[in-house]
């Protein structure tokens, strides 16, 4: 299944296709790079960077502001479709931070904190929730706000040396890369290379970069700017929830851990009901519209999430609360999937029940493996039971000619071959393992603890007072406590 996954992808290029359009997909990167985790295998990782190099690298990333647009309308990842999504930048968020966590490249290490800063200047609300989108077109063009002459930058920047070494940098023509003598701003050589050309060193290349695109973003900024859509959508603020955790957990800025919660509080204020049902839609103050699967399954993750960064069992008990309103309305015991709407809703001729992934990962993924990752947490062998009999349900599709559209499946089939180490951390030391854990790509554990025992089953005789220890465990057996992160990671090898 993943070596079909694989073959799909362009080795070249980068991309899940030869020709043009390419859209980023993040999930079908998410699943490859957690399957080379386990195999250790650098051919593997070579392709998905090869993908992530190429989307860094190009003109759909936006290289002044931060932040992706939406698909490439070429096959090189030259011109974008200019708008930008939330899900997609969410998304490609925590793909970034978890290859950094791999890596350390540190290509993807700024390619998150640009995102993060475009999120926040632009998409981020008063209230703490994220709008939805940008528009691709501002005074009726396409691209207009993104776009340069070569003469605007030059004009701009009135330094000739500055000015060769930017445009070189970003493939800046004369007659303009793209059209009417416009230039979409796209690297297509590695810093080793340019700093070789230039004989610059790494720090001088960047200061002279952030010089450059300082002035330029500044007259940008003058510009008419795309309009923004502001509805706030709940599964979409769930994703940009988890971009945040796991941008903290990557890179252990402690403003993303203060978005990620000040986004948890956003979405337990504003969606969250009572009961556990949630609203999909904040505009102007007010929550409406019954939410859908995904606004379920994604906040239950997202709230799983906010819990690994904060050991605060309270986003657990959301995240559990979503979940069991989800089975009471939307399952269908029959199957043992979810229908899309909620047996609350009004009737339409038939209850859709969507089981592909694309561009956001499908509900019923996303709802089989919240409850796999809250079955470890809780030790509720029913969600287990539910995510296993779900993931049966698809072997089918997994196993057909194009596991493309199952790629967020595919996560929840390697929880059931590489069962996830279940990582108990606990005394008043705790939040340093924590942090030096999770700055480690480790696709297969979850992490959890506290300054004590709290109320989760796995942490219960694990407090020994005035030290901190870590268990590493698996399928609640666990090894010989240890008291260093690394000594950890070791167990988990």
């Amino acid at each position: 299944m993943m070596q079909k996954l694989l073959k799909a992808a362009d080795k070249k290029k980068g991309g899940t296709r030869a020709e043009a359009p390419k859209f980023p997909m993040p999930v079908i990167w998410e699943s490859l790079l957690a399957w080379q985790h386990s195999k250790k295998d650098q051919a593997v990782l070579q392709t998905i960077q090869t993908s992530l190099d190429a989307m860094a690298m190009g003109g759909i990333y936006d290289h002044l502001g931060g932040g992706f647009s939406r698909y490439s309308t070429d096959a090189d990842w030259h011109v974008p479709h200019f708008e930008k999504m939330l899900y997609d930048n969410a998304q490609l968020v925590s793909l970034y931070s978890h290859a950094y966590a791999a890596t350390k490249k540190d290509l993807y290490k700024n390619v998150v904190e640009e995102t993060l800063e475009f999120v926040k200047e632009n998409l981020t609300s008063g209230e703490g929730g994220f709008y939805s989108s940008l528009d691709a077109d501002s005074e009726g063009e396409e691209g207009k706000y993104y776009v340069w002459t070569k003469d605007e930058i030059e004009k701009t920047l009135n330094d000739p040396a500055l000015s060769e070494l930017f445009c070189d940098y970003f493939n800046v023509e004369k007659n303009g890369n793209w059209e009417a003598g416009k230039n979409v701003l796209i690297r297509k050589q590695s810093d080793e290379t340019f700093l070789k050309k230039y004989k610059l060193s790494p720090d001088e290349l960047a200061k002279k970069l952030s010089e450059a695109k300082a002035l330029l973003l500044k007259v940008r900024k003058t510009r008419v700017a795309p309009a923004t859509d502001d509805k706030i959508l709940t599964a979409w603020n769930a994703l940009m929830l988890k971009a945040y955790c796991d941008a903290f957990a990557a890179l252990g800025e402690e403003n993303y851990r203060a978005a990620a919660l000040k986004s948890g509080a956003f979405l337990a204020k504003n969606a969250l009901q009572k009961d556990g049902r949630l609203n999909r839609n904040f505009k102007d103050g007010k929550s409406s519209i019954n939410a859908f699967l995904d606004d379920y399954a994604l906040t239950a993750q997202a709230f799983a999430a906010l819990y690994q960064i904060t050991f605060d069992e309270k986003w657990l008990n959301h995240a559990r609360q979503i979940a069991d309103y989800a089975i009471a309305h939307f399952k269908d015991e029959k199957t043992g999937m979810f229908f899309y709407t909620s047996n609350l809703d009004p009737a339409l001729v038939a209850r859709k029940m969507d089981v592909a992934d694309n561009v956001i990962p499908g509900g019923n993924s996303s709802m089989a493996k919240a409850l796999y990752l809250l079955g470890l947490y809780q030790y509720n062998e029913t969600y287990l039971a539910d995510a296993a009999q779900m993931l049966h349900n698809m072997k089918k599709s997994l196993t057909g000619s194009d596991p493309g559209f199952f790629a967020n499946w595919l996560q929840i089939w390697q929880y059931q071959v590489r069962p996830p180490y279940e990582v108990a951390i606990v005394g008043d030391d705790f939040e340093k393992s924590r942090a030096a854990l999770a700055a480690n790509y480790l696709p297969n554990a979850i992490l959890l603890g506290g300054k004590d025992e709290g109320s989760l089953e796995l942490l219960k005789g694990k407090l020994l007072e005035g030290e901190t220890r870590i268990y590493v465990c698996q399928n609640k057996v666990c090894k010989l406590p240890v008291t260093e992160a690394v000594k950890a990671l070791n167990l988990m090898k």
